[in-house]
């Protein structure tokens, strides 16, 4: 865990060249260690008021060479992103520079910053929750337009509202269950009255939809793979490219061209989707091939969806219900995917005794029956839940898990309200306790280190 005493220091702008680059500094000596470095090409002392100001000039080593001409940003304590006194040094985006700027500042007092420690500092000290710091890296990481709501959503405090708001109602159920206990014997009204068990009803009611929100918001944020799969010279590489709407696999009649696999990112119904085109599945004598296949089956594997595609103007062969039978057995949903539809717009489904997750006719080389394909690749990957990416939604294994212990402490509390108050204060408690570890109130500090070590330095 990070020392809120030392002033830290890091490069929060990406490596390599660039127009600009800064150096940050967050702590109680940030202002005094960038005066030493800082000669203001107007003599102003940026140690001067309490106003958040910019300042032009030029950052200085020990024997007064100039190292960079730089504009300087002063942002004072409260009203910063740690709510530290930070200064951001705006110098050229350069490797030269950029690293003499942040030595000279570890020289006179910072510290190294850790990967993320910045985002720590702002969580240490209030501004934001555990879920608004966990959703700044997803805006980072955001590769899609719903990836980048979702995780807007977060960080303007969506889900935290929600959860604050349930932990309203438990803490104020345990209160009255508290009050039963400390006082059996006082004329009090009945506490843990009716009312009380419909507002605990409703409460456990919300839990459980935003427990089934947690699929969706990690596909938002981790994204999913879906793999093409099919007997050589099905189309699958030109199914690929029409998907990518680019020229990314090269095509051939020849079968067998694809020997590795191909992977490039498409969104699909706002999710960033890895679409992975494999070499053609069959058995084959030949050597590279034969690795080419194997690293298909891998790929299949692993993948979230998978879209069998079958060569519509050709007869079916063994290869093709040998690949079918293998697909069967994977836990995961499997697509259809009919292609060369135009050469033969009638041909019949395969009878085979498959519960394919769906079956389109689409041609990779007209475009038709595409839209319809993404479409419900999208509904099978979303579960069929018809989410807003700027909902509340859990993102997060550990969120998860927290979230569904308090529903489980919730509803042991309902299936038998008449057990001694004793007992129900506890569920009550460990539900709280469990709804804290998901805003960061309750959560152990280890937690807190994986979390913050995903970070990039200077974030």
């Amino acid at each position: 865990m990070t020392n809120l005493d030392d002033t830290i220091a890091a490069i929060p702008t990406p490596p390599g060249e660039g127009g600009v680059g800064i150096v940050r500094l967050s702590g109680s000596q940030a202002i005094a260690i960038a005066a030493r470095l800082f000669v203001s090409s107007t003599g102003r002392d940026i140690r001067a008021g309490q106003r958040q100001r910019v300042f032009h000039g030029h950052i200085r080593d020990a024997e007064g060479r100039i190292l960079d001409e730089v504009l300087l940003h002063v942002m004072r304590a409260p009203h910063s992103y740690t709510r530290e006194d930070v200064v951001e040094i705006n110098g050229h985006g350069g490797a030269g520079p950029l690293h003499a700027v942040l030595e000279e500042t570890l020289r006179h007092g910072a510290c190294l910053a850790g990967p993320g420690e910045f985002t720590l500092r702002a969580f240490l000290n209030g501004r934001i929750d555990l879920v608004q710091a966990e959703a700044v890296i997803d805006l980072i990481r955001a590769r899609t337009r719903g990836s980048l709501q979702a995780a807007n959503a977060a960080a303007s405090g969506i889900l935290s509202k929600t959860i604050y708001a349930i932990r309203d109602t438990l803490a104020d159920a345990l209160a009255r269950i508290e009050a039963a206990v400390d006082f059996p014997d006082e004329d009090l009204p009945e506490l843990v009255d009716e009312a009380l068990l419909d507002r605990l009803r409703a409460t456990h009611g919300r839990m459980i939809d935003l427990l089934n929100t947690a699929d969706a918001g990690r596909l938002y944020r981790e994204g999913a793979a879906i793999a093409i799969a099919g007997r050589p010279n099905v189309g699958k590489s030109s199914l690929f490219n029409a998907l990518l709407r680019d020229a990314r696999a090269i095509v051939s009649a020849h079968a067998g061209t694809t020997r590795d696999r191909l992977e490039e990112y498409i969104t699909v119904s706002g999710v960033p989707v890895k679409l992975v085109d494999t070499a053609g599945l069959r058995a084959t004598a030949d050597e590279v091939e034969q690795m080419g296949v194997a690293v298909a089956r891998q790929v299949l594997h692993s993948a979230n969806l998978a879209i069998f595609v079958l060569d519509a103007s050709a007869a079916l062969t063994g290869e093709d219900e040998r690949l079918a039978q293998e697909l069967r057995d994977l836990e995961i949903p499997v697509v259809l995917a009919l292609n060369k539809s135009d050469l033969a717009p009638g041909a019949p489904v395969p009878p085979w005794d498959m519960p394919f997750a769906a079956v389109h006719r689409v041609s990779a080389l007209t475009n038709a029956g595409l839209k319809e394909l993404e479409a419900v690749l999208g509904t099978l990957l979303m579960g069929g839940a018809n989410l807003d990416a700027d909902q509340a939604m859990l993102t997060r294994l550990h969120q998860k898990d927290s979230l569904r212990r308090a529903a489980d402490c919730v509803e042991r509390l309902l299936q038998d309200p008449a057990l001694s108050p004793e007992f129900l204060a506890l569920e009550a408690r460990e539900a709280l306790q469990a709804l804290g570890e998901i805003t960061g109130e309750t959560t152990p500090e280890d937690l807190l280190d994986i979390i913050f070590s995903s970070f990039c330095i200077g974030k």
